[in-house]
């Protein structure tokens, strides 16, 4: 009995006629080296991807955080898009409060020269050469009967001077001629005048008039193609896109923020994302710094001061626990 019972625990699988063993032994242990092989293997590393954090470094104080990332899809509906583009405006309206016009000036006639000088050149320069200008050409009439080579001399730190003295006694002569002396407040007016765009129009009407308009330069294009509001490059193309995101009454301040915010934060080679207000919103996070102490010093602001309050640093505007302080002149 005991032998019988060796016998057949010793006994080998059977066989087919062919001399081979059947296809189910062979495949099963196959399977069983397969999934052996497959265990030892390591999963490959993940790679990192750059996420905003859901609580921006650059906030200012009593500015509720974002809940979460959004950053949108590539298949983002209008619904949202309209959504994230109106909550990013709400979100720049706290940081910059005070956003305005960073030209100086006293009346629409100041205002629209000051536009056309700012071509090429900071606004910054354009303030401090202006003055000069306004002081020996008060009004229209004064500087359509200029002398070029004089006026050309007071433009020379703005670059491009003698194409910025034709247009501006242009424009001027333009206005005694046409309009009494008096800037129009309509577009299609402004836009014949010498030197005067679409851009320097909006920038009249909505500042000098109250009527709403989208100041589309270069850095509301940069900003608004980050945020994926439009794919759009022409400028024409881009006021029409954006426009239709909002309603009209918030153009013209929704171009102050972002413009200020391109200006100071999101600038067009090192972005600060990492001192970001809106940073949970933006797709294009990642693409500057974002560790938070480096971008912190990558914060754009003018000597003395952060623009629109010249006393404080930057770090009063942004800084988590900060408090915006009041409007130029104020105080």
């Amino acid at each position: 009995m005991k032998k019988a019972a060796s016998a057949r625990r010793a006994a080998p699988a059977k066989k087919t006629a062919s001399g081979k063993e059947p296809a189910s032994t062979t495949k099963g242990a196959s399977a069983k080296k397969a999934a052996k092989g497959a265990a030892v293997k390591k999963a490959p590393a993940a790679k990192k991807v750059a996420v905003a954090p859901k609580k921006a470094t650059a906030r200012i104080k009593g500015t509720a955080p974002a809940r979460t990332v959004v950053h949108p899809p590539g298949d983002e509906s209008r619904t949202a898009l309209v959504r994230r583009a109106r909550r990013i405006n709400r979100e720049l309206a706290e940081v910059f409060p005070y956003a305005h016009p960073e030209l100086d000036f006293e009346n629409p006639f100041q205002l629209v020269v000051a536009t056309v000088l700012s071509a090429q050149t900071t606004d910054l320069r354009v303030n401090q050469t202006t003055p000069s200008l306004f002081a020996k050409y008060p009004t229209p009439e004064d500087l359509s009967a200029a002398n070029p080579e004089e006026v050309e001399e007071i433009l020379r730190p703005c670059g491009f001077f003698r194409a910025k003295t034709k247009s501006v006694i242009g424009l001027s002569k333009a206005l005694v001629e046409d309009f009494g002396g008096e800037v129009p407040g309509r577009l299609e007016d402004l836009v014949k005048l010498p030197g005067v765009g679409r851009k320097t129009a909006f920038v009249v009407l909505g500042n000098a008039f109250g009527r709403p308009g989208i100041t589309v330069d270069t850095h509301f294009q940069r900003l608004v193609r980050r945020w994926r509001w439009t794919g759009e490059s022409d400028p024409d193309k881009i006021e029409a896109a954006v426009g239709a995101l909002f309603p009209k009454s918030d153009w013209t301040d929704l171009s102050h923020h972002v413009i200020w915010h391109g200006r100071r934060i999101c600038h067009a080679r090192k972005p600060a994302c990492g001192a970001c207000p809106i940073a949970p919103l933006c797709p294009a996070y990642g693409e500057g710094e974002t560790d938070p102490e480096k971008a912190k010093k990558l914060l754009k602001y003018e000597k003395g001061g952060f623009p629109g309050q010249r006393l404080k640093p930057p770090q009063a505007y942004l800084d988590a626990g900060g408090t915006p302080a009041p409007p130029l002149g104020a105080g």
